[in-house]
């Protein structure tokens, strides 16, 4: 199940979007401010949001600043909904990374339909980067460890990463370890591996992840804090992203092979 959350102060327009959303089968939580909804969606990270521009406290772009700026929520899907949609307000939250832009008055089928195809598009998106990960050879994996082992500088990264996985350990913290910048570290990495450090700490995660499933019959919770995650469900929307079920459901898929 889905799980919307929606920012809009007007009550009865919430409600009425609340309530068709559940009638559609999603989860829904409801905000009457910017501010209450900035923070449910760092507490309950939802599949998408649905904002009102003009919101009280903190206004729907200055909401979705601050979700980019947060790793955890940057890439989480953003409609704006908006009484007063002047062509420079749309063109600047779509430059924010918003998915869509729905002028008020609205039909609710026509918000429904938006949140259809951004859902979908998401799915997609998904669905390539696991075949990408799934389609990563062994030559190519073979090649990245001798890469790593090679170099020095790459060992010493990778060997911290390593050691704290299990923490919930950033960029800043592994360049402030090495004795680099954040900013070179993360270009040296990239270019050396061809990916970013945030994805490498991920990758170590997940493999902990799958080993921790499989051999142990520990709780998805357990798990989750044992390699790293402050809240359980960061750790199973990046489970999903990269597995494509939840851990518990991969788990019992694997195990019934």
């Amino acid at each position: 199940m889905k799980k919307i959350l929606v920012i809009e102060n007007d009550t009865s327009t919430r409600n009425l979007f609340v309530e068709n959303l559940q009638a559609k089968g999603f989860d829904t939580i409801d905000a009457e401010d910017g501010l209450i909804g900035m923070h449910l969606a760092k507490e309950q990270l939802p599949d998408l949001i649905v904002s009102e521009v003009r919101t009280p406290t903190l206004d729907g772009v200055s909401i979705l600043k601050n979700l980019r700026h947060n790793s955890v929520t940057a890439t989480m899907p953003m409609i704006f909904v908006s009484e007063q949609g002047s062509r420079s307000d749309i063109r600047k939250a779509m430059e924010l990374g918003a998915d869509d832009y729905i002028t008020k008055p609205c039909q609710v089928d026509e918000l429904l339909r938006a949140i259809a195809t951004c859902l979908t598009k998401r799915d997609i998106l998904r669905q390539e980067l696991i075949l990408q990960h799934e389609n990563l050879s062994k030559t190519q994996l073979y090649d990245q460890e001798n890469t790593i082992q090679s170099d020095c500088k790459l060992k010493e990264v990778f060997q911290f990463i390593e050691n704290n996985y299990c923490h919930p350990i950033s960029l800043s913290d592994v360049a402030v370890a090495v004795g680099y910048s954040a900013a070179y570290l993360t270009n040296f990495v990239r270019k050396k591996t061809g990916q970013s450090i945030q994805m490498w700490i991920i990758q170590h995660r997940m493999t902990a992840a799958r080993t921790l499933l499989l051999e142990t019959d520990e709780t998805v919770v357990c798990i989750a804090a044992k390699v790293g995650y402050l809240h359980t469900v960061h750790f199973c929307r990046q489970f999903r992203q990269h597995h494509g079920k939840a851990p518990q459901a991969w788990r019992k898929e694997q195990l019934n092979r």
